[in-house]
């Protein structure tokens, strides 16, 4: 007997009333379960952040700061104190103790300067140990053929002298090296043709194996994760030359800044998929003919670079740097942020989308892997380009997942590692890894609406 339409209107009204009390109810507890993995965190990361402030020791004079593992205990790295030297900050900020945190900046500043001494003709290494070798000894014979420190100095001294209200006197004598070193990246890895930055080889790139770099030629990778950082750095040595009252020079690098942002837009971005991507530069000169008929001479090439629709997280780092335009976050949000069938995880976002053919989640450690596990740090830089642009409900959902991953890490294991599967959380690699998943503390203070330390 059919069902008269009030009865399929009472049995609907009891099916949306479930649902809603369901999600009611799920909302509920996982609001729960997220304060009880924020109250973890909290307990063990102020408990052992200390150990990551270092006294000079040996080459490295100033103090500094180290990613807080047993495996990197004495060392100096370049964008992991950059990041680390964030969340202490914040995790300073929370103590309610002016005294620590100006105490803190000191080793941040120590970083920076220690890795300034290290400046020669431009080159400034990765990585510093308390025994390595003299500076004079420890610039390779060409320093010009191999990678450095990433560009991201500039913009750790800029967070520096922004958290000391505009001083930068600290930083007067060791500037001229400072330029020097950015200047190294304008003069010997910008690529002439798109205005984009290259590595010099696949070693040492940050993201050990992007699929973009790793194993690619050398001066032929345009990784949008370098330019992206390129683009801050600019923009940082134009706001330390203000402070410093060297305004003329600041103008060169504004202008630069606006030049490489217009060449990622040109070359970076696929209107195709609405998304960034990197580029290969591995082309062939175009040749002028030396007789009337040659091979090509009919139709050159008009293009001076070929966009990589390799999917990563490091499309994002254009959100993370400002150098999308809101239309562009629109389309990258929707199209690739939410679909959990490329990056979006269980965890947060996959280093590499899930439907490349590179995909492995595999433990490796030289190179450590990003071909999909999920890092704190690519975590966080989603995360902060969503907030920058006004994705509260996406960042949120970043936030959240962050916690629970590093949460049920400290419960279970009492520690934090380098990378963990997308799917359950389980961690791969190298038990005892702080360093920038502390940015975990700044994610917090972002939902809990509190003052957040954030990078230049």
């Amino acid at each position: 007997m059919p069902l008269s339409q009030d009865k399929k209107r009472n049995i609907l009204t009891t099916i949306y009333l479930f649902i809603s009390l369901f999600g009611a109810f799920s909302q509920s507890t996982n609001s729960k379960e997220i304060d009880k993995y924020k109250k973890i965190c909290k307990e063990y990361i102020f408990r052992d952040y200390q150990g990551m402030f270092k006294e000079p020791k040996g080459v490295l004079t100033y103090p500094y700061i180290t990613p807080g593992s047993r495996t990197y205990s004495s060392q100096l790295w370049d964008w992991d104190s950059w990041f680390t030297g964030i969340a202490l900050e914040q995790i300073l900020l929370e103590t309610g103790d002016p005294k620590k945190k100006a105490e803190g900046l000191k080793y941040q500043q120590g970083c920076v300067l220690n890795f300034l001494n290290y400046q020669r003709w431009g080159w400034i290494p990765i990585l510093i140990s308390h025994d390595s070798p003299a500076p004079e000894k420890y610039c390779p014979e060409n320093p010009h053929i191999v990678n450095k420190h990433k560009p991201m100095l500039a913009q750790q001294a800029a967070f520096i002298v922004k958290q000391n209200g505009g001083d930068a006197k600290w930083l007067d004598d060791k500037f001229e090296d400072l330029q020097f070193f950015v200047n190294h990246y304008i003069n010997h890895q910008k690529h002439k043709e798109t205005g984009l930055y290259f590595w010099m080889t696949d070693e040492g790139i940050g993201v050990d194996n992007d699929p973009a770099t790793f194993y690619r030629p050398n001066k032929s990778s345009a990784n949008i994760f370098l330019n992206c950082l390129m683009y801050k750095e600019l923009l940082a040595m134009d706001y330390l030359c203000k402070q410093l009252n060297r305004n003329e020079i600041g103008t060169f690098y504004a202008r630069e800044a606006q030049e490489l942002k217009e060449a990622i837009q040109k070359n970076c971005w696929d209107e195709w998929t609405g998304y960034f991507y990197s580029c290969d530069l591995n082309l062939l000169p175009i040749q002028t003919p030396n007789k009337p008929w040659s091979l090509h001479s009919g139709n050159p090439r008009t293009y001076s670079c070929l966009i990589q629709r390799i999917h990563s997280f490091t499309g994002f780092m254009a959100m993370w740097a400002g150098i999308a335009t809101p239309e562009q976050a629109k389309r990258m949000v929707s199209n690739h942020f939410r679909d959990s069938a490329t990056l979006n995880c269980n965890y947060g976002i996959r280093s590499l989308s899930k439907l490349e053919k590179m995909y492995d989640v595999r433990a490796t450690g030289n190179p450590s892997s990003w071909l999909g596990p999920v890092w704190g740090i690519s975590n966080y830089i989603v995360f902060r380009g969503l907030a920058n642009y006004g994705y509260n409900e996406e960042a949120t959902e970043m936030a959240h997942k962050t916690i629970l991953l590093f949460g049920k890490d400290f419960e279970k294991t009492g520690n934090l590692h380098e990378y963990y599967l997308p799917d359950s959380g389980e961690p791969v690699l190298n038990k005892g890894f702080q360093n920038w998943n502390y940015l975990v503390i700044n994610m917090m203070a972002w939902l809990d609406k509190k003052n957040v330390v954030a990078e230049f």
